[in-house]
C-alpha cells in the first residue's frame, strides 16, 4: 500500500471533475492515488444543494480512510465550501477508520465559516458574473466565461472548456449554512492565490488568507500568475504546489 496520502479533488461550481485531469496526470506517475468527485449540484438537478456536494466529498474521503489511507483534500473555488465541510469528524483516526484527513490544499477560494452559507457569506447578493434563474433553479453565468475563467489558455482550448461548463443548482448557493463547517481549522492548509484572476480578485484572496490566519488557521500562502483556473493553464506548477502541501502535511 502506498504511504502517500490519497488526493481527493473537489471542483468549483459549473465545473466537471475532468477539470483536474492535467494535474492528476502529473501526480499519478509520482505514486499518488487521485479521486476527482462529481458535484451532484452540477448534474442538472436543481433540487440538489450543498449538503449533497458535501456528502459526495465525504463519501470519497471515507472510502479511503476506512481502508487505512490518509487523505489530502484539494479544493478550487466553490469547492472550498464543500471540502472543508466534508472533513468534519474525519481528521482524527479511529479503530474503525484508521486513516484520516491530514490537510487541505486550496486554490482561488475562500475559507468557509461554520453555519454560514455561500450567498450569506458574501453579503447576500450574487457576484456580478452570475444571476439567479429562479424559474429553472440554476445559477446562470452572464458574462464571457472564457474571459472569466480561462483567459490565459489558448483561445481554442478556452472555448473547449467553456463548452464543458455545466448547469449549477441555485439551491447550493442560496442554502443556509447548516452543513457548512470550518474544517480548515482542524488541519493545516496551503492556499494558492491566483494573481491574474478575473473571477476572484487577488486582494480579496489575500484578505481571506489573512482572516483565516487571524482566526487561528494554519495557513501557508503561495501565489501563481494565472487566471481562476491554474489547474488548466499551469498544471505542472499546480501539481508541484499540491506536492509541497502534502510534504508539509506529512512532516
Amino acid at each position: 500500500m502506498s504511504s502517500k496520502p490519497t488526493l481527493v479533488f473537489v471542483p468549483g461550481a459549473w465545473h466537471s471533475p475532468d477539470t483536474w485531469g492535467k494535474v492528476t496526470a502529473e501526480l499519478e506517475p509520482q505514486g499518488y492515488k487521485t479521486i476527482c468527485i462529481t458535484l451532484p449540484t452540477t448534474l442538472s438537478d436543481p433540487s440538489k444543494g450543498i449538503a449533497d456536494d458535501i456528502d459526495e466529498a465525504r463519501k470519497a474521503i471515507l472510502a479511503e480512510t476506512t481502508q487505512g489511507r490518509d487523505v489530502v483534500v484539494v479544493v478550487h473555488s466553490y469547492g472550498g465550501m464543500v471540502g472543508p465541510s466534508a472533513v468534519k469528524g474525519l481528521t482524527e483516526a479511529t479503530s474503525e477508520r484508521p486513516g484520516r484527513v491530514i490537510g487541505i490544499a486550496m486554490m482561488a477560494t475562500g475559507y468557509c465559516m461554520t453555519g454560514i452559507g455561500f450567498l450569506e457569506g458574501i453579503g447576500g447578493n450574487p457576484p456580478p458574473f452570475w444571476k439567479a434563474d429562479t424559474e429553472k433553479g440554476y445559477a446562470t453565468l452572464i458574462v464571457d466565461t472564457r474571459e472569466l475563467f480561462y483567459h490565459d489558455l489558448p483561445e481554442e482550448e478556452g472555448n473547449y472548456w467553456v463548452g464543458r461548463l455545466l448547469n449549477h443548482s441555485l439551491k447550493s448557493l442560496t442554502d443556509s449554512g447548516e452543513r457548512v463547517y470550518s474544517g480548515w481549522k482542524d488541519v493545516p492548509t496551503r492556499y494558492l492565490i491566483t494573481t491574474d484572476d478575473r473571477t476572484f480578485p487577488t486582494e480579496v484572496q489575500l484578505g481571506i488568507a489573512q482572516g483565516a490566519k487571524d482566526q487561528g488557521g494554519e495557513v501557508v500562502v503561495e501565489k501563481i500568475h494565472t487566471s481562476h483556473s491554474p489547474m488548466l493553464s499551469k498544471p505542472k506548477e499546480t501539481a508541484e504546489f499540491i506536492v509541497r502541501a502534502v510534504e508539509t502535511f506529512t512532516k
